[in-house]
């Protein structure tokens, strides 16, 4: 069914998109993720979403404790479209419940902390899907979120500044678990009904009478 509908909706889709699309899911990837804990400012937000879209993240998981999640669109590059955004925002500890749910989902917890047992990148072992948690900007990850960390993470630096901005960290970490993953031949890539799904997505977002078409499939009149 899916299928059929993908080749109605792709019908409407130039060579070129449907090309695109095609190249897109068999980069995308949900055995890496960031969770964002609290970030307030819209240029951080944005930023990471750019980048985690870039290198193939397709899941971005986002606690609001005590700030709600915004972003730029013009900074985004239009991000934000192509990711799955997993908003916590409904219980007293919304860290708790997010890092509870990942784990669950057989995720590791990776805190970016300046913490005494911090390991580097290159030192993650990749041996289980990986969940890495920047913590908000003016006090990082939260007391939840560091007792129940696996692990800890720190990007070394050689400069005076002891730490990078948490939109350049992301970038960084993104990049090097990302090309780690890919050199160590991780069972990363997403199935082929998830590459489905999401090219159905993608397309509904494409095309601006997708919800016609959907709507005369189920109701059979497109077969």
């Amino acid at each position: 069914m899916n299928q059929r509908l993908y080749e109605i909706l792709s019908e409407h889709l130039t060579e070129r998109k449907r090309n695109l699309f095609d190249d897109v899911a068999n980069h995308r990837t949900r055995y890496i993720t960031l969770i964002l804990e609290d970030l307030y400012q819209a240029q951080n937000t944005s930023a990471i979403q750019r980048s985690a879209e870039s290198w193939g993240l397709q899941d971005l998981y986002i606690i609001e404790n005590a700030h709600s999640f915004t972003h730029h669109r013009r900074v985004a590059k239009g991000a934000y479209d192509w990711l799955d955004i997993h908003r916590f925002n409904e219980s007293i500890d919304n860290s708790k419940s997010c890092i509870e749910h990942l784990k669950e989902n057989g995720y590791q917890i990776v805190v970016t902390a300046l913490h005494e047992n911090a390991i580097d990148p290159d030192q993650l072992d990749l041996n289980k899907k990986t969940a890495v948690l920047m913590g908000t900007e003016l006090t990082g990850a939260s007391e939840t979120a560091m007792k129940m960390a696996d692990h800890f993470l720190k990007i070394p630096t050689c400069g005076f500044t002891e730490s990078l901005n948490v939109g350049a960290a992301a970038a960084v970490i993104v990049h090097d678990l990302t090309r780690r993953m890919k050199r160590e031949k991780k069972q990363w890539q997403l199935s082929d009904e998830e590459k489905l799904l999401l090219k159905i997505k993608w397309a509904k977002k494409s095309i601006h009478w997708s919800k016609y078409l959907t709507d005369m499939f189920e109701a059979g009149e497109l077969k």
